[in-house]
């Protein structure tokens, strides 16, 4: 296995990881804290960083046709989205927008799944 291949399975994790913890314990708790917008941004760069360090392993171009690759930018930019969104909360959101939010990051996270699960099946396959 190559070293960029490690670099990005381990990059795909720790996004896997700073995600959930942020979802998941923000959902627990049921109230946007600002750790919890953190852990979804650091999430996101780790897997942007992930991400392009997966492409650069790719013997295909960028193709939005192909299934992985659409789910995956979706998941990319709803991640973006909802911690634009978080952050926002954050600075000026009232306390109900504040505790209601964690019905929106389990949406975005359960999306994000589709195309981690998948490259999961893909890396076996591979």
């Amino acid at each position: 296995m190559s070293t960029i291949t490690v670099v990005s399975i381990v990059l795909i994790n720790l996004a896997l990881i700073f995600y959930s913890v942020g979802v998941w314990f923000e959902r627990f708790g049921k109230y946007l804290k600002t750790w919890h917008l953190l852990c979804f941004w650091i999430g996101f760069a780790f897997d942007v960083s992930g991400t392009l360090a997966m492409h650069f392993i790719s013997d295909k171009g960028f193709d939005l046709l192909d299934l992985h690759t659409l789910t995956g930018q979706v998941a990319l930019w709803l991640m973006l989205a909802h911690a634009i969104w978080a952050s926002a909360v954050v600075k000026k959101g009232s306390e109900k927008t504040r505790k209601n939010f964690h019905r929106y990051s389990l949406v975005v996270w359960i999306i994000w799944m589709v195309p981690y699960i998948g490259g999961v099946f893909l890396g076996m396959k591979g």
